[in-house]
């Protein structure tokens, strides 16, 4: 499954089934590009598992201030569109895998 960019306006639409993962972040943001790569190798290896979604806090403040995301990039893994994880900063993919897997 390929990692799918969201906004405010399609944001409801992509995590309301399953496990999504969303990340929060910024172009500017140093750990956003550090993450990403993660989040690609992630998306290999637990695609079947979890959607992992990308949403730019600087062009949907919307969403990022509904679930209070202060520092970037933050990371919440939704289930059926609720909430039921969160980690902030920089996260080896160990550690995302091991967040999803407790979730799956």
């Amino acid at each position: 499954m390929a990692i799918v960019k969201v906004t405010d306006q399609t944001f409801a639409s992509e995590i309301k089934d399953g496990l999504v993962l969303v990340d929060f972040w910024a172009p500017w943001c140093g750990p956003c590009k550090m993450i990403a790569p993660v989040l690609e190798e992630l998306d290999g290896d637990l695609g079947d598992k979890v959607k992992i979604a990308k949403l730019d806090v600087d062009e949907n403040s919307q969403t990022a201030g509904q679930f209070g995301v202060m520092s970037i990039p933050t990371l919440i893994l939704f289930k059926n569109g609720e909430p039921v994880d969160k980690v902030i900063g920089f996260q080896p993919k160990e550690a995302l895998a091991d967040l999803v897997n407790k979730h799956a």
